[in-house]
């Protein structure tokens, strides 16, 4: 799910001052807002470690091979006039240092009718427990007005936190919820387990026991996707459910 708001500057330090001693909030007052601020960074922000990390990515339900692209159609339904866009996702070879990480680059482009509407390189990488951690992305959207950045965000710029990308045991985590990345008023994507048994089927072909997440963010409220990934092959399909009316499903992978 992606998030084009306006750029707003967290108060990092203050939100990390917090986040090291966990109390009761002992009081409500006009610093509330502050406060939930503060909360939702303490929730979003985990500590990153370059020495937990590995070179290469290796969470089957996300398979980083360089070389591999993935071909999705999306298709979407509004006001009764129905869209398609491609999707197309590869990833290289090139990587990015980001707070001592070297994270994957995946580059995804989308196009309508053969012109390139999105153009985005998103950077990941795996914990040694196989956790895959997103770091951020730098994307541009054609608008209206004319290629808009908004939405772009890096770890550790302007208190902007890592998130998980997806679980090394997604049934570990079944029913919780968690950050896949962070930066207040821009990149607030929240997501939670809900299936790790799910048959899911797409042009690409038939698959068992598919995990099932369900993604949705402040930013867009009342907005609900969810998303489905099989071990070895990535993700399959994501189903807005709410918010809105769009299908994208993979149709297929090269390597």
């Amino acid at each position: 799910m992606k998030s084009h708001q306006t750029l707003v500057l967290l108060i990092f330090g203050m939100s990390l001052a917090a986040c090291k001693k966990e109390s009761p909030i002992q009081s409500i007052s006009n610093a509330s807002s502050q406060a939930n601020a503060t909360t939702a960074a303490c929730k979003a922000c985990r500590n990153v470690d370059p020495s937990n990390f590995v070179k290469k990515p290796s969470n089957p339900y996300f398979p980083l091979i360089p070389g591999t692209s993935f071909h999705f159609v999306n298709r979407i339904i509004e006001n009764k006039k129905v869209t398609f866009e491609q999707v197309y996702v590869t990833v290289t070879s090139d990587t990015k240092v980001i707070l001592g990480v070297t994270c994957a680059v995946v580059h995804d482009v989308v196009k309508q009718k053969g012109s390139v509407t999105e153009d985005t390189y998103d950077w990941y990488a795996q914990d040694k427990d196989g956790n895959l951690w997103y770091f951020g992305e730098a994307t541009k959207a054609l608008t209206n007005h004319g290629w808009s950045t908004e939405g772009s965000w890096e770890a550790g710029v302007n208190g902007a936190c890592a998130g998980i990308a997806m679980w090394a045991d997604p049934q570990a985590h079944i029913g919780e919820i968690y950050y896949q990345e962070f930066l207040k008023g821009t990149a607030e994507d929240q997501a939670q387990v809900v299936n790790t048994n799910i048959t899911v089927k797409v042009p690409y072909g038939t698959f068992d026991h598919c995990v099932e997440t369900k993604e949705f963010t402040r930013l867009e409220p009342g907005a609900i996707e969810h998303k489905y990934y099989k071990a070895g092959v990535g993700q399959l399909k994501t189903v807005m459910t709410k918010g809105g009316n769009e299908l994208e499903e993979l149709i297929w992978i090269r390597h």
